[in-house]
């Protein structure tokens, strides 16, 4: 009786986990010319900005026509700051992300760039 518990309970998890891996998750699509460093997200209209997504990356960055995985972040709206290998940064305004989606930035959603 104790092992069919366990064996139930870890059958559970196994199909829990296997649903929440069925979703891709949330990804950035960069159709920008330039090879990303750095993006990190901030809920539109804010500063305040999360972690490095690129670390996601197992070259820790996202080439052009590239997908990079977004993690720990709910649906929504948000800005993005988005950096490039020598040192350039630019902010993206009011993306939507949507739950198992991509997204896309591409040249023109650049703004307020600096070097």
């Amino acid at each position: 009786m104790r092992w069919s518990l366990v064996l139930i309970a870890l059958l559970a998890f196994a199909g829990q986990a296997a649903a929440q891996s069925k979703g891709k998750g949330i990804r950035l699509w960069n159709l920008t010319t330039e090879t990303i460093s750095g993006f990190q997200l901030s809920p539109a209209g804010k500063t305040d900005w999360g972690p490095n997504q690129c670390l996601n990356d197992k070259d820790k960055e996202v080439d052009h026509d590239e997908r990079l995985r977004i993690t720990g972040v709910e649906p929504g709206r948000y800005d993005a700051k988005v950096s490039y290998p020598n040192a350039r940064q630019c902010i993206v305004r009011d993306i939507e992300i949507r739950a198992d989606a991509v997204f896309s930035i591409a040249d023109k959603d650049l703004k307020d760039c600096t070097k």
